[in-house]
């Protein structure tokens, strides 16, 4: 994983091989074994916007992850042109590897229009300068993880909030995971409105499913789970930064079958809500080894 923005920029500077077809590289030095879904979906989402219109935007995204990627080959991305109206446009993106698709992403962009506006209110949080450092609290329980971390996701800043609800609060019972966590890159960007989507979607992959796993009091990288993201959907609803901080509201409404189902909202500090995602995965119960 990049441990810099300017590594993540990178990757996801993907090569134009032929019309419609693209070339994605691997990022060094990274201890992963397989290839981290979000980096395959951003920048599946880059090659989808070089085939559009410069004033379309990309206003949601639609993901399976089929096959665990190879982290030693590059990742060849084929768009297909599905609809391009007066309106929108419609892309369908498969990553393949191995002469396999692992991949599989349907893409629409719109041009900018206006119309009715309403949102969700900004939930109860703390600020990011009173939220925890993500590696800091990795590193009370595993000091080697927390280096680790920093290694894979250097370029990001992440504050820890969990569940800001007080222990008496009755929407417990009838909502029992709520999982917060500001994010950010840590250096500024340039104005590109398609970069910062894409690496949003590099990074909305980061902690998604372990909200699923917040009920069952167990951790994602836990030896007793058997995790994978299995489909992932975001939809973009206002313009963001991510090099601004932006507060990730994760829920889980639902487990069951070994799959989890998470749903997150996506806001700036001043209260509006850019982004909606959500994703199952699965979280299968691990075999005890015998």
């Amino acid at each position: 994983m990049p441990s810099s923005v300017a590594e993540v920029v990178q990757l996801l500077d993907i090569e134009q091989l032929e019309v419609n077809l693209f070339r994605g590289s691997q990022p060094e030095n990274s201890n992963l074994t397989r290839v981290f879904g979000g980096q395959v979906a951003g920048q599946a989402v880059m090659a989808a916007l070089r085939t559009v219109p410069g004033d379309r935007h990309l206003h949601s995204l639609h993901v399976y992850f089929l096959l665990g990627g190879d982290p030693g080959l590059p990742i060849i991305y084929d768009v297909e042109s599905v609809r391009d109206g007066r309106s929108f446009n419609t892309r369908r993106v498969s990553a393949r590897q191995h002469g396999k698709v692992i991949f599989f992403m349907t893409a629409s962009f719109q041009v900018a229009e206006d119309g009715w506006e309403h949102q969700n209110a900004l939930p109860k949080t703390i600020s990011p300068e009173e939220a925890t450092s993500l590696p800091d609290l990795i590193a009370m329980v595993d000091e080697k993880a927390a280096q680790e971390w920093q290694q894979e996701w250097g370029g990001f800043e992440s504050r820890y909030v969990g569940d800001p609800r007080p222990a008496d609060d009755p929407s417990r019972e009838t909502m029992p995971v709520v999982q917060q966590m500001w994010f950010k890159v840590n250096e500024i960007l340039p104005d590109d409105p398609n970069l910062h989507q894409a690496i949003f979607t590099y990074f909305s992959d980061f902690s998604l499913l372990s909200a699923a796993l917040v009920p069952h009091k167990l951790l994602i990288s836990s030896p007793k789970v058997q995790p994978a993201s299995l489909d992932h959907v975001i939809w973009f609803h206002r313009p963001f930064r991510m090099d601004e901080w932006l507060l990730y509201d994760q829920t889980s409404p639902s487990a069951s079958g070994a799959r989890g189902l998470s749903t997150g909202g996506v806001f700036t500090e001043d209260g509006r809500l850019v982004a909606s995602v959500a994703q199952e995965g699965l979280i299968r119960p691990s075999k005890p080894r015998t």
